[in-house]
């Protein structure tokens, strides 16, 4: 499991559904991910797999925010990394069987990220072979407030 020190921005790898929801709703927790990137407390990542899923997604559900997407990666400081191989994929779909969703955390580890914020819960937070024995922390938006809030409590008291 990837760690940092308390000095270290966390590397924050966003799923396209903590994206997409994050575009669209401009209260909650996954609106606050998304400033946090912009204040600096956080490093996010995404892949341009993640921005493509996401930018489909909202073409779909609520193209009336599509423009917002562009705009908020931007203002929040995310940085696209490379998508990785497939044979790289391969070697995480014994924990994540949909293809996508496998390339989608195998381009969070390749990144070095810290933490990996979803809302899939079928292919990533109830999945309980790879919540058993996660490469990074994985959960959603939320979650990931209330992990940052520990570590500052802890840094607080150092």
């Amino acid at each position: 499991m990837c760690s940092t020190s308390s000095t270290q921005r966390p590397r924050v790898f966003l799923h396209s559904s903590a994206l997409f929801s994050g575009v669209f709703s401009s209260s909650g927790a996954a609106r606050l991910v998304l400033r946090l990137g912009e204040s600096g407390v956080i490093e996010l990542l995404v892949s341009s797999q993640v921005v493509a899923e996401t930018e489909r997604a909202l073409r779909r559900k609520a193209a009336r925010v599509l423009g917002h997407l562009a705009i908020l990666l931007d203002v929040s400081g995310c940085r696209v990394v490379p998508n990785p191989g497939l044979e790289v994929v391969r070697e995480w779909e014994s924990l994540i069987p949909y293809l996508p969703d496998a390339s989608l955390l195998a381009a969070a580890v390749a990144a070095g990220a810290d933490y990996f914020v979803t809302l899939d819960r079928q292919h990533f937070l109830e999945n309980t072979l790879l919540m058993s024995d996660p490469p990074l922390r994985i959960g959603t938006p939320g979650d990931l407030v209330e992990w940052l809030r520990s570590r500052l409590g802890a840094v607080a008291k150092d």
